[in-house]
């Protein structure tokens, strides 16, 4: 049987997942010795920081127009958001971008499963936005991946 969480517990685990990827991209971000992707894990630490604020603004009632109740039950299916793979010190960097790469799918499904339930309004454009912006971070991550893990070679 599927769990059910309220509009409130989604909330509340995305914007834990959004400072736990903020958290993650900071301190990916002191250990790089390259500087594109130093810079890149800064730029997406500011990101998840902007998205935890925009969530957190609508727990506290702040965005109104296009909301649901907060008590209405929901299958979101939590478990296939927030499921990561344990992190470990000696990850390749490779890994360490595909495993952020998936972080940000998961944040993409679960921002437009969200959008998916709300009204035409404020709140559905939120989520929309939320989840093109993982998109786009996911792309980046994914970019990243394939130029550490399939370097080009002289004259390749």
């Amino acid at each position: 049987m599927a769990t059910q969480f309220t509009l409130s517990e989604v909330l509340e685990k995305a914007v834990e997942k959004e400072e736990t990827s903020r958290l993650i991209y900071e301190n990916m971000s002191q250990r790089m010795q390259n500087p594109v992707a130093r810079d890149a894990f800064q730029e997406l630490a500011r990101e998840e920081e902007d998205h935890q604020n925009l969530l957190e603004q609508y727990q506290r009632g702040q965005l109104k127009t296009g909301t649901i109740s907060k008590e209405e039950m929901l299958d979101y299916k939590i478990a296939e958001h927030f499921n990561q793979p344990e992190i470990s010190p000696d990850m390749q960097l490779k890994d360490v971008f595909l495993l952020a790469a998936n972080r940000e799918m998961h944040s993409y499904d679960l921002y437009t499963s969200l959008a998916a339930i709300h009204p035409q309004g404020e709140v559905r454009l939120l989520f929309e936005q939320l989840a093109s912006q993982e998109l786009k971070h996911k792309h980046r991550l994914e970019f990243l991946y394939t130029e550490v893990a399939f370097p080009q070679t002289d004259g390749g």
